[in-house]
């Protein structure tokens, strides 16, 4: 799996709907899809995989389809309207929200304990291991959505960004260091040409 490039979708840290929402994502103003291939998923998938509740091995990662493509594209899309809705203030379309729920219903997965040589838990499916991560990643949408997080969604402030960011600090504005840069360099060069 080392041989396949990202994807090109920034990763911020963010909770993994959010990442996964965030795969829409803008460079010098133009929109971008960072979802464009199976191969871009995969790399996506492989450099997320610390961070999901389904296990996914190289092998499973090397299995992804077209099929797994048009799913993460779909649900990266309702991920993306109720983030706007949110923001906005706004109902979802319940027509998004049923896909959502779709999604998150899509391959079961289960926690089991294990207790040796020490308890812990592992994750089993009843199906593909990309498409019950996939599931997954919904069922964490929907608990975004529907927790006390989503209050904290925002829409980030730099110039030209499109992507979406759970504020962790009263006065974060930005997705990442390097929009703040720019949105207090947009704010100096307009106050300069301002002055003149």
């Amino acid at each position: 799996m080392a041989h396949l490039t990202g994807g090109g979708a920034p990763q911020l840290g963010e909770l993994p709907p959010i990442e996964l929402g965030n795969t829409t994502y803008a460079v010098r103003g133009q929109v971008k899809d960072g979802l464009d291939t199976v191969e871009h998923l995969a790399a996506w998938l492989r450099d997320l995989r610390a961070r999901l509740t389904v296990p996914l091995s190289d092998a499973d990662l090397q299995d992804v389809t077209e099929g797994d493509l048009r799913h993460a594209r779909e649900l990266r899309d309702v991920i993306r309207a109720l983030a706007a809705a949110t923001v906005a203030g706004h109902d979802p379309a319940p027509d998004t929200v049923a896909t959502l729920n779709r999604h998150a219903a899509r391959a079961p997965h289960w926690r089991e304990l294990r207790t040796g040589p020490e308890p812990h838990l592992t994750v089993n499916t009843a199906g593909r291991p990309v498409a019950a991560a996939l599931s997954a990643l919904a069922q964490a949408a929907v608990a975004l959505f529907a927790g006390p997080a989503r209050h904290d969604l925002r829409a980030c402030q730099g110039p030209g960004c499109v992507l979406y960011f759970v504020r962790d600090a009263p006065r974060r504005e930005w997705c990442s260091g390097g929009c703040g840069n720019r949105a207090r360099a947009a704010r100096h060069y307009a106050k300069v040409r301002g002055a003149k």
